[in-house]
């Protein structure tokens, strides 16, 4: 098990990432927009989930397929753009999605939400490659298992994250109280989030690599 001075560092540079503005952050932050808080948190639990399944393929070097096949990278990210561009496509095609309290969470389901996370998050290959790059700074093999250390670190990133993540959803679920009942602006949650789905398939097919 990591020790208590190395927790405590890889916990403040949990913090420094996991509170800054990102593509996470952004859509756990329109999906609670758009559908209330206890979406918000479903994508947070699909993300974390997701977190976790990066930190296995880590451990069994799974991971480091995409420094050695360059080919691998690219069909992950191509997939997770077609993927991304999908969500925004049936987004805006939607006819449920409204401020009106409780009418999205009723006809979009938790496991759809929840799911929608979880493909999110494990169609990033920068989220693997971000595990691979920071975990092994905090691995000690004289400290016990590698594998046990790596979900200890996940663990720690996830509650940090749900933390961070948390007080945006419940920001995030004030301002949808605050603009509940104005009628005219009754599609701007499903244009809010395929624009946010959108951004992201465009950050992830143009952005740079590291």
């Amino acid at each position: 098990m990591p020790d208590l001075s190395t927790m405590m560092l890889f916990s403040a540079a949990c913090f420094v990432l996991t509170a800054t503005p990102g593509p996470d952050m952004l859509l756990i932050a329109s999906r609670s927009i758009s559908q209330g808080r206890a979406a918000g948190f479903l994508t947070y639990l699909g993300i974390a989930l997701g977190t976790y399944c990066h930190a296995l393929a880590a451990a069994l070097g799974l991971s480091q397929l995409f420094v050695a096949v360059p080919a691998a990278y690219e069909i992950v990210r191509w997939a997770g753009c077609a993927y991304l561009l999908y969500l925004a496509w049936k987004t805006l095609r939607s006819e449920t999605m409204q401020f009106a309290p409780s009418a999205g969470l009723k006809r979009f389901s938790m496991p759809r939400i929840l799911g929608e996370g979880l493909a999110t998050n494990l169609l990033n290959p920068k989220m693997a490659l971000f595990v691979l790059a920071l975990f092994p700074q905090f691995l000690d093999p004289a400290k016990g298992s590698l594998t046990l250390q790596i979900l200890v670190l996940a663990t720690v990133l996830n509650f940090i994250g749900f933390v961070v993540n948390g007080a945006v959803i419940l920001l995030s679920g004030h301002i949808r109280s605050r603009m509940t009942g104005l009628g005219r602006f009754g599609k701007l949650p499903q244009y809010l989030l395929a624009t946010v789905f959108a951004g992201l398939a465009c950050r992830l097919a143009f952005g740079t690599r590291s």
